[in-house]
């Protein structure tokens, strides 16, 4: 009898401050493009997200005593044991912002080694995008990390924007960075079972493979707030 196996597991970091968060609503999209891609040739993965502004107390709370509260031990754990991560913060002051530092500088120094990571970063303007090569990329790279060649900024016009002549709509750079990221993971037969995990859900499916609704950027954050 063949060994138990499951279907890759992503954990996806969302450092966004604000509810609804534009930084979650890319998280949640780049999530559906991993899907779809990973839909055409292999058993669905599961998807954890890992909302740092609900932990933002428990990581200040580690970087002063050495000692991580449940919840974030939990979150480590989920990020570190993942087979690949999609990591997104917001632009604050050209960089990632202090929040999402923090939780990576609790990530003990080898535990990423290896793990596929798709980057991504939202802000208001365009010309931030940069954060993603001189700040995001270095990061994952200290901490060893395969990043993968196309990160995803999003501003505040890309959302139901068509792009310009010199470069992808964002479902387009979605689609290819999660192209990129279904790659560099091994096929789903190779997973060895994980063992129990708590009562964590996990994401909800993606709603297909077709090319996702142009739907306004208002719109879309309307739809996460809470009722």
């Amino acid at each position: 009898m063949s060994s138990q196996t499951h279907a890759p597991r992503i954990a996806v970091v969302s450092a966004g401050l604000s509810q609804p968060s534009s930084t979650r609503l890319l998280a949640d999209r780049l999530v559906q493009a991993v899907r779809r891609e990973l839909a055409r040739g292999g058993p669905e993965p599961e998807a954890q997200v890992v909302e740092l502004r609900d932990l933002a107390t428990e990581i200040a709370g580690h970087l002063v005593t050495g000692f991580p509260a449940p919840a974030l031990r939990r979150a480590l754990d989920e990020v570190t044991g993942a087979d690949a991560l999609i990591a997104v913060t917001p632009v604050f002051a050209a960089s990632y912002s202090g929040l999402f530092k923090s939780f990576f500088d609790l990530v003990e120094p080898d535990a990423l080694t290896g793990k596929p990571v798709l980057v991504g970063a939202t802000g208001g303007t365009a010309r931030h995008s940069l954060v993603l090569e001189h700040a995001l990329r270095p990061l994952f790279s200290y901490l060893h990390a395969t990043v993968v060649p196309t990160g995803v900024y999003a501003a505040s016009e890309d959302w139901g924007g068509s792009g310009d002549p010199r470069t992808d709509t964002l479902p387009g750079r979605m689609d290819r960075a999660a192209r990129e990221l279904a790659a560099l993971l091994p096929a789903g037969d190779r997973f060895p079972a994980p063992p129990p995990r708590g009562d964590a859900e996990a994401e909800p499916p993606g709603e297909g493979t077709e090319e996702p609704e142009v739907v306004p950027f208002a719109q879309q954050l309307a739809a996460l707030r809470p009722r």
